[in-house]
């Protein structure tokens, strides 16, 4: 697993269907559900008739996770569902990547309930990707 200032960053020996497929369940496995689904390969040609590669934003919520943050912080909703894409590298090999909960939620500043809420998250995420990184490609 890779990590950049605000992302956490698996490549797969898959293709871009199999690793989206992978990640939504990776997540699932760790009490995240996938509220919204931008297709954004789709978006970029509808919209300015444009071509990019595969990729998609999958808004992932914990629920439990979402209520104890924001209920110790009003507005971290401008922060929340977890974002995480999934994209195409060349054919049979992708990225998915997943917000740094500690760096976005950092941000908010001296917060110690956020900040346990954060480290949870960000357990979970890498717990999911460290799934995809473990798991066989056939």
């Amino acid at each position: 697993m890779q990590e950049t200032r605000y992302g956490l960053r698996v490549e797969l020996p898959v293709g871009y269907d199999a690793a989206v497929e992978r990640a939504t369940a990776a997540l699932k496995s760790q009490g995240f559900g996938v509220l919204t689904t931008i297709d954004v390969q789709q978006t970029l040609k509808q919209k300015l008739d444009r071509d990019f590669r595969r990729y998609v934003i999958l808004g992932a919520c914990n629920p439990p996770l979402a209520d104890r943050a924001l209920h110790a912080e009003l507005e971290v909703g401008l922060l929340l569902p977890c974002n995480v894409i999934v994209y195409e590298t060349t054919p049979g090999r992708t990225v998915v990547a997943a917000m740094a909960p500690l760096a976005a939620l950092g941000i908010v500043g001296d917060n110690a309930e956020l900040q346990r809420v954060a480290e949870e998250a960000d357990a979970r995420l890498r717990a999911a990707l460290a799934s995809l990184e473990s798991t066989p490609t056939a």
